[in-house]
This record gives C-alpha cells, structure tokens and sequence, in this order.
C-alpha cells in the first residue's frame, strides 16, 4: 500500500498531510479526510491505508500545521481516563485557533491539491472527518457543492448551535450525500431533530443515525471511546455511500 508524506501549500503556509492510495496503477477518486481533535497519529494513517486498499486516494491533513508537524504535542500510544485531561488541556487552544475562517481557507488548498494530484481521477471527490473533523467536512462540502458529491461524519463535533454559521445552517448549499454516525453522547434529540429538519427541508439526501453503546470517539482504537462493533458499522456505512457517489475505477 503506497503512502506519502506530502506539504499542501496553503494561504498560511505549507500543511504537512499524509496520503495513502492503491497500490494498482491509474487514477483513483479522492478522498479528503479531516482529524479529530487529537489529530494526526498512527490509528488515523492505517484507518487511511484501509480506505485506500478500497480503490480511493486518502489525503489526511495536518490541521494544526500552523503550530508545527504532527504530531504538534507528544501522544501517548493510548489515551486513556486518566491522561486525557492532561492531552486535552494542550489540544484545546489548537482547536481554539482554528477558525472557521481558517477553516475555509484550508479547505480551499486541501481540495485544490487533492484534485490535481495525477493519481486522483477527474470528477467529484468525497469529504469525512472525526469528532470536529465531522465539521469541518460539513463546512467544506457547503463551501465546495461543485467538488463535493459525499459527507460523512462520525462522532461529530458540534453541528447544531445558535451561531449564525452552525453547520446545520449550512444545509442549503450542500449537493452532496451525507452520512453522519453519531455516538449516544454526541447531541440531544432536540439538536438530531433540527439537523435533519434542516437537511430534509433543503433536500439533502442524508442519514443520520445513533450507533448503538457508543461513546464520543468510538473509532479511534487509540482511546478508551473505541468500539470495534462500532467502527466496523462505520465501514458498513461509509463504503456504500463512497461507492454510491464517486465512480470508482
């Protein structure tokens, strides 16, 4: 499985990013996959060798290159109860920093890269991320609707909240299909009603579902949150809609 270590440039810098593709020859669709908080480490590069053995190319960016290559702060091999509080008081301010403005900025240079990339076939590309990255996928796929043909999101961030550009407010400029997996922690079913309310009335095909036993970070096998009947359900869910939306081989 060929795999890369890559600079994006972007508008602030150079975004160091790892990619992973088939190892057959030819131009394959693309897919742009957002960090959770956590950001870049080992779980998330094989989670992308995987993807890629499906026949998609994998891009996974640094989000945090403004503050140095990842891993930005040293990671434990496994996050814990009792050293999460510790990681998270160092991850939050690098969360913090990235604004939304920021955001869209990248997302223009992620896209832009990906999609000239010779190994990436011509046509629309996918976009999914993990815990914020699920929001970040959503912000860059309203931003994209040309580029965009499928979202998924798992354990997502917030994506219902009174500012003005809470990502459900998005919903009318998304083309794309969208799946979201959420752990039983992540939103109140007041917040799923309004989201898909807000999907539905602008005609987004979507799903929107509560994977069952699940804590917020359930995918990651790094952490305490992960569920392997979980993750795999992930798999069953995103694979489909990716196969559904790119024209794969």
């Amino acid at each position: 499985m060929p795999t890369r270590t890559l600079q994006i440039p972007t508008a602030d810098g150079q975004a160091d990013a790892f990619a992973a593709l088939p190892d057959r020859g030819g131009r394959h669709p693309g897919v742009l996959v957002y960090m959770d908080a956590i950001g870049v480490r080992p779980v998330l590069r094989e989670m992308a060798r995987q993807l890629a053995e499906h026949g998609y190319y994998v891009l996974v960016p640094n989000v945090y290159y403004r503050h140095g290559p990842a891993p930005v702060i040293e990671l434990p091999e496994h996050i814990g109860k009792e050293l999460r509080p510790a990681v998270f008081a160092q991850l939050m301010p690098l969360v913090e920093a990235h604004t939304t403005e920021r955001a869209l900025r990248d997302a223009d240079a992620y896209l832009k890269f990906l999609t000239t990339q010779p190994e990436v076939s011509v046509g629309p590309v996918a976009v999914m991320g993990y815990c914020m990255g699920a929001v970040l996928a959503m912000r860059t796929a309203a931003a994209h609707p040309g580029q965009v043909a499928a979202v998924a999101g798992f354990h997502p961030g917030p994506l219902v909240t009174d500012a003005p550009d809470s990502p459900h407010r998005l919903a009318p400029e998304l083309t794309a299909q969208v799946h979201l997996g959420l752990a039983e922690n992540d939103m109140g079913s007041k917040a799923i009603s309004e989201l898909n309310q807000a999907l539905d009335v602008a005609g987004v095909r979507h799903t929107c579902e509560i994977y069952p036993g699940t804590v917020h970070g359930f995918t990651m096998s790094d952490t305490d949150a992960f569920n392997p009947s979980a993750l795999q359900r992930h798999w069953d869910r995103l694979l489909p809609l990716l196969d559904r939306t790119l024209a794969n081989g």
